[in-house]
């Protein structure tokens, strides 16, 4: 049974990383003609919407009072903050810089879950994000200047380096980071669709300021910009983020933020795919890197078998 929840939490966890990197391909789209605040605005409203839906429908209700503090802290800084300062800080630096300054989010997650969580630091995980980092850095150098991105990495194009745009990057890794912390307490009261559905109603609420934009926005953007927008809401952010939920209920923030590892991997993937964009050594390299890292640092070690029982891992 252990197993099999391990399995799944595992399986979860693959679907959350696949959408956030197909994420990068609707944001460059959907960028281009809604600002920062219109775009998480919407994205957040279809998301809480389909949420909503799935939550009547399965009869769930309001999550357990435990949960609120975690939900609203969480929702503020994941669904709202972050969500709308990476928007703006992808728009201020270049697509390599802001894969390297919003990966420190994970670093900053397996930190902050020893620290409020009492999560442990084993090497394995610690010597995985070194590895993954590395291979974040190395995507990152050889998109500098160029495109790409991710849900966790970042993504535009050609835009300029700035004291402004790597001041955004860090507040998005920081709040990535701060709400994945405080959405982990709430999972032992809440289930991952409850949590995940009010973190992303009380982001859309925080984020209600920018409605006049979108109302604006949306009346003169290409329809392609609007089903990526819609996109953005249905799947990285109202499917992902319930399986991201679901996963992380189920193991510990730490080992959850080094998966995202493998976002920029995947990015590079995808960008290839769908964008014809050829990765050069370097990319490719980093990418392997990230993948390599993510592999350690969700490892467990070996243990010494009894006398006279059989080893397992």
């Amino acid at each position: 049974m252990q197993n099999r929840t391990s399995r799944l939490a595992l399986a979860a966890a693959g679907v959350t990383v696949v959408l956030w990197a197909s994420a990068f391909v609707s944001i460059r789209s959907a960028g281009a003609a809604y600002s920062p605040g219109a775009l998480a605005l919407g994205r957040l409203l279809a998301g809480a919407l389909v949420l909503g839906c799935v939550l009547l429908i399965r009869r769930e209700g309001l999550p357990p009072r435990a949960a609120w503090r975690g939900i609203l802290i969480s929702g503020l800084l994941w669904f709202g903050v972050y969500m709308v300062v990476l928007n703006w800080g992808e728009q201020e630096v270049d697509a390599g810089t802001a894969a390297m300054v919003v990966n420190i989010g994970p670093i900053l997650i397996a930190l902050l879950g020893a620290r409020f969580l009492k999560e442990s630091l084993p090497p394995r995980l610690v010597a995985g994000m070194a590895v993954s980092f590395a291979g974040a850095v190395a995507v990152g150098l050889s998109m500098s200047g160029g495109s790409g991105g991710s849900e966790g990495s970042g993504g535009s194009s050609g835009a300029h380096a700035s004291v402004l745009g790597v001041a955004l990057c860090v507040v998005a890794a920081a709040a990535y980071a701060g709400g994945v912390v405080a959405q982990k307490p709430a999972l032992a009261h809440g289930s991952a669709l409850q949590v995940t559905t009010f973190g992303c109603l009380v982001g859309a609420v925080a984020c209600l300021p920018f409605a006049g934009q979108l109302v604006e926005e949306a009346g003169r953007a290409p329809l392609s910009a609007t089903l990526n927008m819609l996109y953005l809401g249905v799947f990285p952010t109202a499917l992902a983020f319930t399986t991201w939920a679901y996963a992380l209920a189920r193991t510990t923030a730490g080992r959850m933020g080094a998966t995202t590892y493998a976002v920029p991997a995947l990015v590079v993937l995808l960008a290839w795919l769908f964008l014809g964009e050829l990765p050069g050594p370097l990319t490719l390299a980093g990418g392997a890197l990230c993948l390599a890292g993510v592999a350690v640092s969700r490892s467990r070690p070996r243990t010494v078998a009894a006398p006279g029982t059989a080893e397992s891992t």
